[in-house]
């Protein structure tokens, strides 16, 4: 029997799976959820899987439950005889727990990993980890992709005459410094101080704002406090706009009523979660057609390296 694709979507990414599988060309794969009266569920495939690739779609973000979905839904590919089970992460929850950071705490990303090999899931698609070195927590392949093919043409579509690069804190100067150098201009970095995750206690500019157009870029934005503060304090600073492009909108707390609210012109963000709500600063940019390119290759037994790199898709 020839081996085919089939995509399926877990509860928390039916919206992006949706577009994933329309570009793909493909039908949604169908899944049924049953629920106990005590919150115990169970995912069925309601479809043969027998000796095809099965690409499980489902992003990780709070509640756990999506997590344990996922899990399921790889264990019951597995059972059901699938050639292949690729679990497509596009946001890989507990990724900031990537080290232990102080005493006895657990390292969450490698459970995670540990958990998902258990399950049975032969490779790992995701995007742009919070920690690239969780790569190297799994012993199956894992795909990690870059939203930069899709935020680069979309900032040099807005032709900003002095644009500069951003950083909201010193972890992300990598990432910063990747896109500068690839737009040919500055970096300025926000140096910020915390006394436990959420609150800052301190945050200083270090470099040249005045008369500029700033784009921070980063990861997550989670409660938005970080970000909505470096961005006042680079307009306090003589910039003359100020925008940000952040792959994973998590908008937990008053995230959306900060955005809001805030100096920002615009914060550009992709489909990896879904949106809770509106919101008039906030631009969704589709990642469907990066995972629907990187499904086919991966079924097709194509090279992906284009994929890691910063200019995939320009």
């Amino acid at each position: 029997m020839t081996k085919e694709v089939r995509i399926f979507s877990g509860s928390a990414s039916t919206y992006l799976a949706t577009k994933i599988a329309e570009t793909y060309g493909l039908p949604l794969g169908k899944v049924a959820v049953s629920r106990f009266c005590d919150g115990e569920f169970q995912p069925s495939f309601e479809e043969t899987l027998r000796g095809h690739d099965v690409f499980i779609v489902q992003s990780t973000f709070p509640p756990s439950e999506n997590l344990m979905e996922l899990l399921l839904l790889v264990d019951a590919a597995k059972r059901a005889s699938a050639n292949q089970v690729i679990a497509v992460m596009p946001y890989f929850g507990f990724a900031r727990q990537d080290r232990k950071d102080k005493p006895r705490v657990p390292i969450g990303a490698k459970l995670i990993a540990n958990l998902l090999t258990a399950a049975g899931v032969d490779r790992v698609i995701t995007m742009d980890l919070h920690a690239d070195q969780i790569q190297g927590f799994f012993d199956r392949p894992v795909d990690h992709l870059y939203a930069s093919s899709i935020f680069v043409p979309y900032i040099k579509n807005l032709k900003l005459p002095n644009l500069v690069m951003a950083s909201p804190d010193t972890g992300g100067t990598r990432r910063a410094a990747a896109y500068a150098k690839f737009l040919d201009c500055d970096l300025v970095i926000c140096y910020k101080q915390r006394s436990k995750a959420n609150q800052i206690d301190r945050m200083v500019l270090i470099g040249d704002v005045k008369d500029k157009d700033v784009v921070l870029v980063d990861d997550i934005i989670d409660t938005a406090g970080s970000i909505t503060k470096a961005a006042k304090m680079i307009m306090d600073n003589g910039a003359r706009s100020i925008r940000a492009a952040v792959t994973h909108p998590i908008f937990s707390a008053n995230a959306h009523q900060l955005i809001e609210s805030s100096v920002f012109a615009e914060v550009i963000v992709t489909d990896t979660i879904p949106m809770k709500q509106e919101n008039s600063k906030v631009t969704v940019l589709s990642t469907s057609k990066i995972f629907s390119d990187v499904i086919n290759k991966v079924h097709t037994h194509e090279s992906i390296s284009s994929h890691f790199q910063f200019t995939t898709m320009l």
